[in-house]
């Protein structure tokens, strides 16, 4: 009934002590009906203290239906009903689902005049907010010392639509508006928010400073954000519109962690042809973040934990991936927001898709097409195990047998919105692949344009619409530019769900020199879809690499592939490969009388599917050794492993050996190679695999051999110097047990570890030896049940392992190493210990770590364990505390690691005969869900996702 044109959101002050802060908005409304009697607004957790509209004091009320989901039924205790109630209470506070508000403020009658006559309102609320739960986070670390000083500070977060929780406003993505955004805290401290600072002025006693922010590009409420503290500030010296923000003492890291972040910019400007969409950006880096990165209107929300010194190796990368993911969703997600949830594929997909293209350009095609299968591999092993995901719902209530509605971001299970996210952009490549790169990026320049466009119109308008991003919007974008329709790819990706199952294999026919394929598509099974359309497939023969295409149009179909080749048996020439490469091979393994190398089905993955594809082994071992491409390789590899032959070891040998393939290959190789050598234990010849290995890379030419002084400037091989002695210590003897000369070989990598000269922290590499120390551990002999474990009993070996691990872990509390990754590993080894009945289950210990005080990874692993331990000891108080610190914890990310690790390792599942399982858990856990977790949708969601893992869908069994 009426559009929102502009907002002032003014905090006046904010109480650290307190953690409160105090404030007024004015929303300025353009009404569209002449009949309007009350106005809707989002507000949750604050208090409201006054309500004008145009100056005139008007009445309000106040109802959050989140606060308790099921008061309905108060006695029912099953998933389907808790969803159907957590659907209705969203929605009926949701103003995309119509005109709704948590507040409902009535226009004082000597208003209406004004509203008959359609001339704008202005609503104004004072509010202040108290101890909040969720939405805003105070960081007051207790020490002594100034609030400058213990680096107090606070930020805003949430997931999706969550504006609501720390002010008043309209609380969706499909009302953007301008912004005036003013901030006065205390001298010491600074305000970043979005938009363009305009002016700094101190109060008269010069104690207080206020932030006065203009965002003149219309945005929605959710895309608002605001970070408070003693910031220490970096202009970047490459790009003068960006600014950087970190925590006292922290700027030598900021400057490293974001020297590269200009070049993103340029990759992303020149790729669109469209320049940065705001004047300035921030990025601000705060303690206990929501998540490692959040993106908001002209402003990136980044985690302490992902800065880093020049002197660590692998949080390089993570970074920068985390920054470039932001700034994509700069253009997609915050200027060009979603218009409807069932439209979140569009801009989440853009920016993912856009991501990828950086990801190539900046670490190269090998890493980007790994990132291609890892996200497809996950994608299609959650659909096939859980169900299928959709990315736009034709119709409301096609609730797909789930045990969450899909309807709503706030009530959707936070795996499939990771899921979400990840189909969303594998879409995206596959209409690059029907339209072609340049017309997408054309069409994306195009609603960039239009959006850019309408933001300059400075009165509120309807064409400010354009800068919405919808499903419809999108395809006509793509069809003005290209035009091709792409709706039948529409319909079968995004309007349904599934992925596509092939099972496939062949035959040489010499008489007619062809390859007679089948190709079956299996429909059995939850998340599977027929598939009806083209599908390349690529033979390598002796003449070179040919891809045909066939048509699939049934679900069992046989296609004849003509050979360009002939079987030459004697003749001894090059083979030209794929990339025009021409080398000599070894063909006295392959069928005397065929041309064919290896064939691929789908080899660029242009289709969401899973392939269970047959061929002999010595194929196989062809492709991995010639195969150029890193999906061909690590497809080779993992079907090498049902394989055990000595050629198989010969293969991965080679691979592993061998700098010019791409390093994530050779490490999947040595995993594997350590599989297959357990499989030959009895037939093995020689040392253990891989020992020689790496004696010959890393160790001096003494006797025995010394490990070399670490050097890690050639990354790829740090990264092999780090795999190898894990794959090692999966190396078991025909006795099931970690071959002797392994586990003493890992003990003098230890105790001869040097990194006094290299210019790389070997942190990393420390966590890696433990870790591989952990996998030699294997289940201990246990005379009589009730023998109680001790240091007398225990073997020679393992006490050496229990002494080292100990050493790793008291030194860590004196030179602790960065982001406690040995902390990490020593605490994750002693739970391997305990489990295999090596170490007494000393709880304690892991509860001390999961104490608020340690760094977030240390507390999150020592969680891990407690879960693990509750589940194997059925430890009925430890359950109940993990709960509680569920409950109590002031971190979110640590309330959520709780909730999720108990997902990933539930202690008993539906049906299960355990003391656990019983009505004082099923009560704690579906209040925890009903009433203490209205402030985070995604924790009320994964705790919703427990509550089916552990009781199923109808009412618990032990009730």
């Amino acid at each position: 009934p009426y559009k929102l044109s502009h907002q002032l959101l003014c905090i006046t002050s904010i109480n650290f002590q307190r953690q409160a802060l105090m404030g007024f908005v004015e929303l300025m409304l353009q009404p569209k009906k002449s009949d309007i009697k009350v106005i809707k607004v989002n507000c949750k957790q604050s208090r409201i203290h006054r309500v004008c509209v145009n100056k005139v004091e008007a009445s309000f009320q106040y109802q959050d239906p989140s606060l308790d989901l099921a008061q309905r039924d108060p006695k029912s205790r099953n998933v389907e009903f808790l969803s159907s109630c957590h659907l209705t209470a969203v929605e009926s506070v949701d103003p995309d689902t119509g005109y709704h508000g948590e507040i409902t403020i009535r226009i004082p009658s000597e208003v209406l005049k004004t509203v008959k006559d359609q001339k704008p309102l202005c609503v104004s609320m004072d509010f202040t907010l108290e101890n909040p739960k969720g939405g805003i986070h105070f960081v007051v670390p207790d020490s002594e010392g100034t609030l400058k000083e213990r680096a107090a500070h606070l930020f805003t977060y949430g997931l999706e639509n969550c504006a609501r929780l720390w002010f008043p406003c309209v609380d969706t993505y499909s009302e953007p508006c301008t912004w005036k955004l003013e901030f006065t805290v205390e001298e010491s401290m600074t305000a970043v928010s979005c938009g363009d600072l305009v002016e700094t002025v101190f109060t008269p006693d010069r104690k207080r400073k206020t932030f006065h922010y203009v965002l003149s590009i219309p945005t929605a409420a959710p895309n608002i954000v605001l970070a408070v503290g003693p910031f220490e500030i970096l202009v970047d010296p490459n790009m003068h519109e960006v600014t950087h923000f970190c925590l006292p003492q922290m700027m030598p890291l900021l400057e490293h962690t974001t020297a590269t972040c200009h070049k993103v910019f340029e990759f992303f400007e020149e790729v669109l042809s469209f320049r940065f969409p705001y004047s300035c950006y921030k990025q601000v880096f705060v303690d206990e973040a929501y998540q490692d990165s959040l993106p908001y209107a002209s402003v990136g929300l980044f985690s302490v934990n992902l800065l880093f010194s020049k002197i660590v190796l692998d949080q390089t990368p993570i970074t920068r991936k985390h920054m470039a993911r932001a700034l994509s969703e700069q253009f997609f997600g915050c200027f060009m927001a979603r218009e409807t949830w069932n439209d979140y594929w569009v801009p989440v997909g853009i920016a993912g898709y856009l991501y990828g293209l950086w990801l190539r350009s900046t670490f190269g095609n090998s890493e980007y097409r790994d990132w291609i299968t890892s996200e497809t591999h996950q994608l299609c092993q959650y659909e096939t195990t859980v169900g299928p995901v959709v990315l736009h719902h034709a119709s409301k209530d096609s609730f797909l047998s789930r045990h969450f509605p899909h309807q709503h971001p706030h009530t959707v299970s936070p795996t499939y919105y990771k899921m979400m996210r990840c189909k969303s952009h594998l879409v995206m490549r596959q209409i690059e692949n029907r339209i072609g790169p340049q017309l997408l990026l054309q069409a994306f320049n195009k609603l960039l344009s239009l959006a850019n466009t309408s933001a300059q119109q400075k009165v509120i308008s309807s064409t400010w619409s354009t800068m919405l991003l919808s499903t419809a919007g999108f395809l006509k974008s793509t069809y003005t530019v290209s035009g091709k329709d792409i709706s039948n790819l529409i319909d079968q990706w995004v309007h349904k769900g599934g992925v596509v199952r092939f099972s496939s294999n062949f035959v040489f026919n010499r008489k007619r020199n062809t390859v007679e394929l089948d190709i079956k598509t299996d429909l059995v099974g939850k998340g599977t879809q027929k598939y009806v359309g083209p599908l390349t497939v690529r033979v390598q023969e002796l003449d070179g690499s040919f891809n045909h295409t066939v048509q699939i149009e049934e679900n069992t179909t046989k296609h004849d592939l003509p050979c360009h080749s002939k079987s030459r048996r004697n003749k001894r020439k090059k083979i030209p490969l794929l990339n025009g490469e021409e080398v000599d091979m070894d063909l006295s393994f392959m069928d005397p009388d065929s041309p064919v190398l290896w064939l691929r089905i789908d080899p660029d993955i242009n289709i969401l599917r899973m392939v269970n594809f047959e061929q002999p082994d010595y194929m196989w071992q062809y492709q991995l050794r010639y195969e150029r491409d890193v999906i061909g390789q690590g497809e080779a590899i993992k079907a090498l492993e049902n394989f055990p032959t000595p050629a198989t070891r010969n293969a991965l040998t080679d691979i592993i050996e061998n700098e010019l393939y791409y390093y994530k290959v050779r490490m999947q190789a040595c995993k594997s190679l350590a599989y297959i050598a357990n499989a030959m234990v009895n037939t093995w010849t020689g040392p253990p695999a891989m020992l020689n290995l790496f004696t010959r890379f890393f160790c001096c030419d003494t006797s025995p051999p010394i490990v070399r002084m670490n050097n890690f400037s050639n990354f790829q091989q740090y990264f092999l110097q780090k795999q190898i002695p894990v794959a090692m210590s999966l190396l078991r003897n025909s006795h099931a047990i970690c071959p002797k000369e392994i586990l003493h070989y890992l003990f003098g990598l230890i105790k001869f570890n040097d990194n006094s000269k290299n210019k790389y922290s070997d942190n990393y590499y420390r966590a890696a030896l433990v870790d591989a120390l952990s996998n030699t551990v294997t289940p201990a002999v246990i005379l009589q049940s009730d023998q109680k474990v001790n240091a007398d009993s225990m073997p020679m070996d393992i006490h050496t392992i229990v002494d080292e691990v100990t050493r790793f872990l008291n030194l860590e509390k004196h030179l602790p190493s960065y982001r406690y990754t040995i902390t990490i590993s020593c605490l994750r080894s002693i739970r391997n210990l305990q489990r295999n009945g090596h170490l007494p289950c000393d709880i304690a210990l892991f509860k001390s770590y999961a104490a608020p005080g340690f760094f977030r990874d240390v507390r999150l692993a020592a969680i891990g364990c407690l879960v693990d331990l509750v589940k194997a000891n059925k430890s009925i108080e430890e359950f109940h505390w993990l709960l509680d610190l569920a409950r109590d914890d002031q971190v979110a990310e640590i309330k959520f690691g709780i909730i999720s690790a108990l997902v990933k390792n539930p202690p008993f599942q539906k049906g299960d005969k355990s003391v656990l399982n019983n009505a004082e858990i099923v009560e704690k856990l579906w209040s925890y869900i009903n009433h203490e977790t209205f402030y985070d949708p995604r924790l009320r969601c994964e705790a919703i996702d427990l509550y089916f893992k552990l009781f199923g869908k109808s009412r618990p069994q032990c009730l």
